[in-house]
């Protein structure tokens, strides 16, 4: 994976001008170091700039960026952030039209792609990524992003300049770009964040191409247009050949994503996903005589303060060394220490420029650090949830009858820790319902479905474009961070068409959840394993978190220059502090509790000292 960025400016001529855009260019790399650790590169035409930040994972030698390649007297230069798993497949097609290539990376055949194919390219990757190509020959830049937004693509305009950046930190070093926030953003923050509205950056005039997407930006101005979507058919194959072809989509999924020059390895639970992962990653190891890594994430404390509950239901602590033992892993326990929960919450800021998941990220973060000592490229088991149904909401009679995003019910403390007069200005309800009805709107409609299957396709698709969305850049920003690849099979969209159609009686048959996913298992994992009950991400159950964490608000608060106090009313915080609100409630998804909600606070003060934004 890598970092990338660049500009264009048809108003204005580059040539004689390389060494202040090669300047503003490094700036514009530097800042995204973290994502490309092991080399650099610039490319200057005549009206557009590349930049690019490498970790090299395939043809460590050849694969440099951006990435020039001419045909017929016509120049195409690639900016290119992900991985292609179907690379060799498209070689070969393209070696058949004659193309030939002198690396074995997969940059160099999605160049190929575009030229020969144009814009129509899109349709045949099969990978995670976000990417620009400058195209003399229409005199037009391409910009293009993966089906569900694994890879992240940001832009902005600045006067005449059309600007790009995976990360949004990138683009603020753009002259007359700069942090500002008005109504809609703050929405953002206080009403549906961690998760994000796609195509919205949050910061004003700030913008992401949404997933499944491309964009051209020409003379002729800025061209987006949806390259792939959900569609909804009739489910014709019996629950036999159902299982079975899950079977092979799954292990085709994981076995594509194996591919890589540098050491790889896989998050391992204990859970369904992440086991079936692994434990392909094992087969297809011992097939070349090796074991196969695998890595499990822990808290310090955790074996002593761990309580059951309706969201997690046991500890990974006892499914992992059975799961190491049975398949001969190259296992590795990390346990994350409680002090760096909170020393990393500015850093987690700073890594997605955003407030996130409090000291969710932070010990993601922490993890992928110590992974990439050993590592460059893991495996992670996100998004089967959001597909197969795995979530308690899924099934959950509030979800079907409550016009809300299921993860976040109600904005009740959202609201209440505001000041009035910030409260009145935001709407915060208004703005999250016309943000969720807009989504409800677009989910693909079979008009063979059920009133009650059409409702259950909505909750999928708001779990598609929302929750998942939300895990998968989470992911990218911590992991990118720690100069670390990670994949997620169950991202294949092959998979995702198929199982979008699958019915729920099959999918949740004998009220098994993520049935269908259970039996492709078969015969795969131990049946203990095959059948252990969905539990999330583990997160720290140490009360010595809540303590430092309420501690570092209180002392913030304390100091009346606070920014956000701004937007706070100070009291209603220490009422958070004081426990006046329920401590056990979810104000979102299955992890973040009160505990999250003021390491979030925290993190949205952060972002308030760190880019001082305009408030518009």
């Amino acid at each position: 994976m890598c970092g990338i960025c660049g500009y264009i400016n048809y108003k204005d001529d580059f040539i004689g001008k390389e060494k202040r855009h090669t300047a503003l260019l490094s700036k514009m790399t530097s800042s995204l170091t973290h994502r490309g650790p092991d080399s650099e590169g610039y490319w200057i035409g005549d009206s557009a700039a590349f930049g690019h930040r490498r970790l090299a994972v395939i043809d460590v030698e050849r694969g440099a960026q951006p990435m020039k390649r001419t045909v017929c007297g016509h120049e195409f230069v690639i900016a290119y952030n992900g991985e292609l798993y179907n690379t060799s497949d498209l070689r070969s097609e393209l070696e058949k039209c004659g193309y030939e290539f002198s690396t074995s990376s997969d940059t160099e055949v999605l160049l190929y792609s575009y030229i020969h194919y144009g814009e129509k390219c899109a349709e045949r990757l099969n990978g995670i990524y976000a990417f620009a190509i400058w195209d003399s020959m229409r005199q037009q830049v391409f910009l293009c992003r993966d089906r569900f937004g694994v890879k992240p693509l940001f832009y902005a305009v600045s006067g005449d300049a059309f600007v790009f950046a995976s990360e949004i930190k990138t683009l603020f070093e753009y002259p007359g770009i700069e942090p500002a926030l008005d109504r809609a953003g703050l929405c953002e923050l206080f009403g549906m964040s961690p998760a994000r509205t796609q195509g919205c950056g949050v910061y004003k005039g700030i913008f992401e191409l949404r997933p499944g997407r491309y964009m051209t930006v020409s003379r002729r101005g800025i061209s987006t247009k949806k390259y792939w979507e959900l569609k909804s058919l009739e489910h014709t194959d019996d629950y036999e050949t159902t299982i079975e072809k899950v079977r092979g989509l799954v292990y085709d999924s994981v076995k594509r994503q194996l591919v890589s020059d540098v050491p790889l390895a896989s998050f391992l639970s204990g859970g369904l996903d992440s086991s079936i992962i692994s434990a392909i990653g094992a087969l297809e190891a011992k097939k070349r005589g090796e074991r196969f890594s695998t890595y499990s994430f822990d808290y310090e404390g955790n074996d002593k303060y761990f309580t059951a509950s309706r969201f997690q239901p046991d500890s990974d602590s006892q499914w992992v060394p059975r799961l190491a033992e049975y398949f001969n892993f190259d296992h590795t326990y990390l346990v994350c220490p409680n002090s760096a929960l909170t020393e990393l919450l500015k850093e987690t800021l700073y890594a997605k420029d955003l407030p996130g998941m409090a000291d969710v990220d932070a010990s993601l973060l922490y993890f992928c650090r110590e992974v990439k000592k050993r590592h460059t490229v893991t495996l992670s088991g996100e998004c089967s949830d959001e597909i197969f149904g795995g979530y308690p909401w899924f099934r959950d009679e509030k979800a079907f009858k409550t016009r809300a995003f299921p993860w976040c019910y109600d904005l009740d403390v959202r609201k209440e820790i505001l000041k009035p007069a910030v409260r009145e200005t935001l709407r915060l309800d208004e703005y999250v319902s016309e943000q969720y009805e807009r989504s409800v709107a677009e989910t693909p409609v079979f008009e063979g479905d059920s009133a009650e299957e059409k409702r259950r396709r909505e909750i999928s698709y708001l779990n598609i474009n929302w929750f998942m969305t939300n895990l998968l850049d989470r992911k990218d920003r911590m992991s990118m961070a720690s100069g670390l690849e990670v994949r997620v099979p169950f991202c294949d969209h092959r998979l995702v068409e198929y199982v979008w159609n699958i019915p729920w009686e099959m999918k949740n048959r004998n009220n098994v959840s993520k049935n269908v996913l259970r039996e492709a298992a078969k015969g795969l994992l131990p049946e203990d394993v095959r059948l252990r009950r969905k539990s999330p991400y583990p997160k720290t159950h140490n009360p010595h978190y809540e303590a430092a964490v309420k501690k570092l608000l209180a002392e913030t608060i304390a100091d009346g220059s606070a920014p956000i106090l701004a937007l706070c009313d100070k009291s209603k915080l220490n009422d958070v502090l004081n426990g006046e609100f329920d401590y056990s409630k979810p104000f979102f998804g299955q992890l973040m509790a009160m505990p999250q909600f003021v390491g979030y606070i925290l993190q949205v003060n952060y972002l308030l000292e760190k880019y001082s934004p305009h408030i518009v």
